[in-house]
C-alpha cells in the first residue's frame, strides 16, 4: 500500500497544531532563518515542540530553508540544518544547491519548487543527487507529472490549493527589480498584487488601475484522483502566511476529501495515523480567495484576478434591484452575525492515535 500525504502550511506552532489536529499528515514550516518567508521565523524550541506533537499521530515535520543563501551564510543555515536533525525534523526543503556541497547532517532532502523541477530530466538528475522528494512547479499538467513518474522513483509533491505567483514556478524577480526585495531571499514586496495601467504602443490605455498581474488562487480538489494516478503522493496547501482558521477549514476540506478517496481504493493509505472529528463543515470559499482556478492542471483557463487582490468571499445571492439607499438582496444562504477570530473555528477536535496503517 502506497501512502497519500496531505502536507498543511504553518507560520507557528499553534497553527501547526491546529493543522495536525486538523488531520494533517505533515507540516512544513520556517527555521530561524533562511525561509521564503522572513515574516514567519520560528525558534528551534518551537520547532522542537512541534515535530514532538506531530509524531504522537506519526505525522512528519518539514522545516524550509529554501531561499538563495550568500556564501558567508552557510556556516549558519549548516548549524540550522544539524539543529533540525537534533530536533527529528523530518526532513529539509532547500532550494540553494550550494548546500549539498556542506557537511549535512543525514536528514531528507526536498527539492524546493523554486528549483525549476519540470521535465523527467530534471527530476533524475534531483535523484540521483540526492534528494528524497521533489516539489513539483505548480505549471504542469496531469500528462507531464505521468511522464515524469515513469522515469523517476522520487517522491513526488504538488501544490493543490493556495495563492499562485504570476512567475513560473516562483522564480520571480519583479519583487526585486522595482524595490530591491528578493523572493528569493523571502521579502518579497508582492509587486504582481498592484494595480497598474496597460498602453499600446501609442501610449493609449486599454485598461486603467487594474491588477493585470494578479492570479486567483489555487483550487484542485476536483482532480485529486487524477493527481494521484498520475503519480502524486504528497499533496501540498500553500500558506505559511495564512492564520488559524484557514488553515482549520482548508486541511479539514482536503482530509475528508482524501479520506472520501481511501476508502474506496486499498491500493493507498493515509500517511499519518488517527481518526478526526470536526465540529464544523469545511468549505474553502469561506476562507480567503481570490476566486478559483485550476491552473493548468488540465488546460490553461480563467487565471487572472484583475479586479482585486484581496479576497471576493462566497457568493451568497444577487441584488434583486436598487431601492434607494436599500439594495435588497436574493439570499442563496442564511446570514447571521460571527465574529472574524480563530474561535470561529472551534479546537474541539478529537484525533485518535490508533494507528490506521
Amino acid at each position: 500500500m502506497k501512502p497519500l500525504e496531505l502536507l498543511a502550511p504553518a507560520k507557528d506552532l499553534h497553527t501547526g497544531i491546529a493543522a495536525i489536529n486538523c488531520g494533517a499528515d505533515a507540516i512544513y514550516i520556517g527555521g530561524p532563518q533562511f525561509g521564503a518567508r522572513a515574516a514567519v521565523g520560528n525558534t528551534m524550541r518551537d520547532i522542537q515542540k512541534l515535530t514532538t506533537y506531530a509524531h504522537r499521530y506519526f505525522a512528519k515535520v518539514y522545516m524550509v530553508l529554501n531561499t538563495i543563501l550568500y556564501d558567508k551564510e552557510i556556516p549558519e543555515a549548516i548549524l540550522l540544518a544539524h539543529q533540525a536533525w537534533d530536533s527529528n525534523v523530518d526532513a529539509l526543503i532547500i532550494q540553494d544547491f550550494g548546500m549539498l556541497e556542506t557537511t549535512l547532517p543525514p536528514i531528507p532532502l526536498f527539492a524546493s519548487t523554486q528549483t525549476n523541477n519540470t521535465t523527467p530530466e530534471k527530476i533524475q538528475f534531483l535523484e540521483d543527487a540526492g534528494f528524497s522528494r521533489v516539489i513539483l512547479a505548480r505549471e504542469l499538467n496531469l500528462k507531464q507529472i505521468k511522464e515524469i513518474k515513469q522515469s523517476t522513483n522520487i517522491d513526488l509533491e504538488f501544490f493543490i490549493h493556495g495563492a499562485l505567483c504570476v512567475s513560473y514556478s516562483g522564480q520571480c524577480y519583479l519583487s526585486q527589480a522595482l524595490t530591491g526585495r528578493s523572493a528569493n531571499r523571502g521579502v518579497c514586496a508582492q509587486s504582481c498584487r498592484m494595480a497598474y495601467n496597460l498602453l499600446d504602443e501609442k501610449g493609449k490605455k486599454l485598461r486603467e488601475n487594474k491588477h493585470l498581474l494578479s492570479l486567483k488562487d489555487l483550487n484542485l480538489s476536483d482532480h485529486l484522483p487524477q493527481l494521484i494516478e498520475a503519480g502524486i503522493t504528497s499533496f501540498k496547501i500553500e500558506g505559511r502566511l495564512k492564520d488559524e482558521t484557514y488553515i482549520k477549514n482548508n486541511v479539514s476540506y482536503y482530509r475528508q476529501l482524501l479520506d472520501n478517496f481511501l476508502t474506496s481504493n486499498r491500493t493507498f493509505h493515509k500517511a499519518s495515523s488517527g481518526i478526526v472529528e470536526l465540529p464544523f463543515t469545511p468549505d474553502p470559499e469561506r476562507s480567503f480567495s481570490r476566486g478559483f482556478t485550476s491552473y493548468f492542471v488540465e488546460h490553461r483557463n480563467l487565471m487572472a484576478s484583475m479586479d482585486t487582490p484581496k479576497s471576493v468571499g462566497k457568493r451568497i445571492g444577487t441584488v434583486s434591484n436598487v431601492d434607494g439607499h436599500s439594495l435588497p438582496l436574493t439570499l442563496k444562504y442564511p446570514l447571521q452575525m460571527a465574529m472574524a477570530s480563530a474561535s470561529y473555528y472551534p479546537m474541539a477536535f478529537s484525533r485518535e492515535q490508533t494507528s490506521t496503517k
